[in-house]
């Protein structure tokens, strides 16, 4: 990366359907210049994340839509190569949201966490120490609500929000079952993130294996995925469980409603007789509980109780396919672009 020019990746074109390498467009543009109060920063890490397939979109979501022309938007650990603010100087390491580009500007008063490698590898601050942890933790906390004893479920729980949200289960007492694609993925829930159950969602008998690993219902299912693996899920339900929707991964590449009879009064008559609790969040519904998830969660890192696993991506113009590929469920952990 040099400082002579900043590359990008600007939305193309709206996808329809599954997104493809022609819905982005790498440029060049010259250095952005900080004002009064900004920063210059280098973007050394970008986060990959499945939220970013909705923004593609021009639809309404729960944020504003990137525009034909615009820079993909992406969370960043970025160092300052330029300042113009007070608190920050040249050599200070940030978390920001600079956007699938190798340099951006910001106003210094949203950079508000300085980052230290020496407490924690920097790239998990997009990760497991930054949004996708913070999500899992306040998803589960305020909305799933375990108790020990109790049957989480998680769908796509090798992924860096499911992953937590398994750990974080197991630490409050709860018996974890995770869900993901494929033996490999199972074998790490199981092996090395303690999961009490590892179920792949491709087996043909998927429902019978969840039915078989949930003898006693599911008292909370952490939805990320929808589709089958929701639909397997329904039935076991206990009275007063609680569904934390995080995303919808398996239908975010949908051009259309899917065929079928409408299943929407049998779901609304669960939720009523089973009087269930269903809420979709993100995480910044919460965000006032983002210091508390610090402390909590830099000392399940420290002592060890927190894993974590990371896909890296080397090189900007890589990100395209590594977004595509993370909507098909080809990454293994957290995806992180170095740039």
């Amino acid at each position: 990366m040099n400082d002579d020019r900043n590359t990008r990746i600007v939305l193309a074109a709206r996808p329809q359907g599954e997104p493809t390498a022609e819905n982005f467009r790498l440029e060049h543009a010259p250095l952005p210049a900080p004002a009064d109060g900004q920063v210059l920063l280098r973007n050394r890490y970008l986060s990959l994340d499945p939220y970013m397939r909705g923004r593609m979109n021009a639809g309404r979501s729960y944020a504003k839509p990137v525009e034909i022309g615009e820079v993909m938007d992406g969370g960043t650990v970025s160092e300052v190569i330029e300042s113009r603010h007070p608190d920050l100087r040249v050599g200070d390491v940030v978390l920001a949201h600079g956007g699938w580009q190798t340099h951006a500007v910001a106003d210094g008063r949203t950079l508000k966490r300085k980052l230290d490698a020496n407490v924690a590898p920097l790239t998990t601050a997009l990760g497991v120490y930054g949004m996708p942890g913070f999500t899992a933790y306040v998803g589960l906390h305020e909305i799933g609500q375990p108790k020990p004893g109790e049957t989480v479920v998680v769908a796509a729980a090798s992924g860096p929000v499911g992953a937590t949200v398994g750990q974080i289960a197991k630490l409050q007492g709860a018996r974890t079952v995770g869900i993901a694609g494929g033996e490999q993925k199972r074998a790490y829930l199981r092996d090395e993130l303690g999961f009490d159950v590892a179920l792949d969602h491709r087996a043909p008998d998927f429902a019978a294996q969840l039915r078989a690993a949930c003898p006693d219902g599911i008292d909370v299912y952490f939805e990320n995925v929808g589709g089958a693996v929701f639909d397997a899920v329904v039935p076991l339900l206990n009275d007063f469980a609680r569904i934390p929707v995080c995303g919808l991964v398996a239908h975010y590449n949908d051009k259309a409603l899917p065929a079928g009879p409408d299943r929407m009064a049998w779901l609304m008559s669960q939720i009523l007789t089973r009087h269930l609790t269903v809420r979709g969040f993100i995480q910044h519904d919460f965000i006032a509980l983002y210091p508390q998830f610090l402390r909590e969660m830099g000392g399940w890192l420290a002592d060890g109780k927190i894993r974590w696993r990371e896909d890296l991506v080397d090189g900007l113009e890589n990100a395209p396919r590594a977004l595509i590929g993370l909507l098909r469920g080809e990454n293994f952990g957290k995806v992180v672009v170095k740039l």
